[in-house]
């Protein structure tokens, strides 16, 4: 299992969408280098909380046998930094599955301004070369709140 960034799944719909919060500390090892004076959380970090996300959405309808991996973004656009105190409220939705891949729209947002917003696309793979069933199973219903 890739490093979870998500610290909590807030409400979620079988299939169809979910929402979750990631709490942005200091204490966290990208703002070591991501500039030490001036820290901010790295795009590509906030990026991977809405996958990390949909990724879940991706499991938990496929009875945690699949996993979504990034296949493409076709739009992503960022509107503000985000800093050390933050909170992301992220949530994404679920727009379509054809072909093995599956298609979302997601936002992350501060005190509810905007701070990301992406359409993508996760590559459903079989999950037992990443992680066991149960192991996923697990994850999830300790990050549900749900």
């Amino acid at each position: 299992m890739r490093f979870l960034l998500v610290d909590r799944i807030t409400s979620f719909e079988s299939g169809k969408r979910a929402s979750g919060i990631k709490n942005v500390t200091l204490s966290e090892d990208f703002f070591t280098h991501h500039f030490p004076n001036h820290p901010i959380m790295p795009g590509a970090l906030i990026t991977e909380c809405l996958v990390q996300l949909a990724d879940w959405v991706v499991r938990e309808c496929h009875d945690f046998n699949c996993i979504g991996l990034p296949a493409s973004f076709e739009t992503l656009k960022f509107h503000r930094l985000v800093r050390p105190g933050d909170q992301l409220r992220l949530e994404v939705e679920l727009l379509g599955t054809e072909n093995g891949h599956c298609s979302f729209k997601g936002q992350a947002r501060c005190e509810n301004e905007v701070v990301a917003a992406a359409r993508f696309t996760l590559h459903i793979e079989p999950a037992e070369a990443f992680q066991p069933r149960d192991e996923s199973q697990r994850l999830f219903e300790l990050i549900s709140a749900c």
